[in-house]
């Protein structure tokens, strides 16, 4: 990281500088990344059923539409470097806004990209064996260092000096992997869907689409109902949740992006319609391609339909019933693509929260300097060590389940924020009010609080949710020390 001297000119504020076409494909591309092509594998084994495993994605994608929307108003009316981080403040006062933050750099932001990290090395391995996880350069207790660990960290430190060069380093990145990423998967949805619509094999996937069940690791099936199918698909939507979250990093950059008052909600609306809507093709595209359910032998599963597909690598699977063994590799460099570009997305968006935390006072003050190229380097490179060491030491359920559960509070509590404002601040200028206020808002709010609930009863889930509730937590006695020095 470049120091400043006394010839190197220091910028004092941001450069505005992105489009609503570059703060869409933001919110477009830091959503895509792995979970779309991985998650299902799982969500089918819970469920058991095509009708549940849509229906999972279609109320994923209402409920992240319908916090896009909400989030528009609060955009509006606050159009600053930090985003959510300071509309949670304006809402709540600083130990909540603070809490936020401390939970965005412990755990969603950095987990989040740690976890797209480790899925690109994961994919990587298709080509290079030797970033395999049984690999162990070097074991410290409970945390192994191995050459995919090392791999996925080197390609945190390349994207974070490329944006340290300046936003439109970070913006070309971005405009060109999304671009590809979004291409691809239309290609997969449209010969998928065609295929399967011949073949017949959506229509047998289709039928008896409410059965739900649950299949063990060895394979033995058990039908679902009443509590037992609710908190079964209230997991699964771990996976969905997961795969689209990100859409609220384009707030971090508002100072960044031109007309932002205007921008920044359109960008959330057409970013989070498009991916929610290709989510649910891409799937559908699945059950077009592969048997929903796994063929089981005497002895083991074999690899094959959507829930066992090899690794959870459904994508994979569904291109190789297109292209044979060669589809492995196609669907492991469109992978690579996206998780590359996904994380270009969140690390160029990450440190300008730190960077609105530090100028607060609440933050370490190194992170409140702009480098010569007009972004927040040291908020870059402070990001990118933290979320390093997270590569070292979570796998990527884990890493999964910590953020988005956290990130899913803070959705909620955010859009709280949205009522708490109106009645507050009943005059304030709002360019764009909330689609269906108060209801949709309302609605979202109930629905994620059911989530987390959820999430917190079930012993599958109730450890790691636990720990990050746990992490955000700790922010409260963490603010008032940081206060007090």
């Amino acid at each position: 990281m470049s120091q400043p001297t006394e010839t190197t000119p220091v910028s004092t504020d941001f450069n505005r500088s992105l489009s609503l076409l570059d703060s869409t494909l933001i919110v477009s591309g830091s959503m895509i990344g792995s979970g779309v092509f991985i998650v299902t594998a799982g969500m089918a084994r819970n469920l058991g059923s095509s009708g549940w495993l849509l229906m999972l994605w279609v109320l994923t994608g209402v409920l992240t539409v319908a916090a896009a929307l909400s989030y528009g108003e609060l955009a509006g009316m606050m159009p600053k470097a930090g985003g959510q981080y300071i509309y949670i403040q304006r809402a709540y006062g600083h130990l909540t806004g603070f809490v936020y933050g401390w939970t965005v750099f412990t755990v969603i932001q950095t987990g989040t990209i740690a976890a797209v990290a480790v899925a690109f090395t994961k994919f990587s391995a298709v080509f290079m064996p030797a970033l395999g996880p049984e690999n162990v350069l070097l074991a410290l207790g409970p945390v192994k260092i191995t050459l995919g660990s090392l791999y996925a960290i080197s390609s945190l430190v390349l994207l974070t000096w490329l944006n340290s060069r300046g936003v439109q380093s970070g913006k070309l990145i971005q405009n060109v992997f999304t671009s590809a990423k979004l291409v691809a998967l239309l290609g997969l949805i449209v010969v998928g869907i065609a295929l399967g619509l011949s073949s017949g094999l959506l229509s047998a996937n289709l039928s008896n689409a409410w059965a739900a069940s649950t299949t063990s690791a060895t394979g033995e099936v058990l039908p679902l109902a009443g509590m037992a199918l609710l908190l079964a698909f209230g997991t699964s939507m771990v996976g969905s949740l997961f795969s689209a979250d990100a859409w609220n990093n384009v707030t971090f950059i508002a100072g960044e992006i031109k007309n932002p008052r205007r921008n920044i909600p359109l960008a959330l609306f057409f970013g989070t319609l498009i991916v929610t809507t290709i989510y649910f093709l891409a799937n559908l595209s699945y059950l077009s391609l592969l048997p929903l359910k796994g063929l089981l032998t005497a002895t083991d599963i074999v690899g094959r339909g959507i829930q066992f597909a090899t690794a959870d690598r459904v994508a994979t699977a569904a291109v190789s019933t297109i292209f044979g063994n060669i589809g492995v590799a196609i669907m492991a460099v469109l992978i690579m693509i996206s998780t590359f570009g996904c994380n270009n997305g969140l690390i160029l968006a990450g440190a300008r929260l730190y960077y609105a935390m530090a100028k607060d006072g609440l933050f370490l003050k190194q992170a409140s300097h702009l480098n010569e190229n007009a972004v927040p380097g040291r908020a870059l490179w402070l990001q990118c060590i933290w979320a390093s060491l997270l590569c070292l030491s979570g796998t990527y359920g884990d890493l999964l389940d910590y953020c988005t559960f956290t990130s899913l509070c803070f959705y909620i509590v955010t859009i709280g924020g949205l009522f708490i404002l109106r009645r507050k601040e009943p005059n304030a200028e709002r360019p764009y009010r909330a689609f269906g206020y108060p209801l949709v808002p309302a609605i979202y709010m109930l629905a994620g609080t059911a989530i987390c609930l959820i999430l917190l009863y079930n012993p599958v889930t109730r450890f790691n949710t636990g720990m990050g509730l746990l992490i955000a937590g700790l922010g409260v006695p963490v603010y008032y020390w940081t206060k007090r020095k």
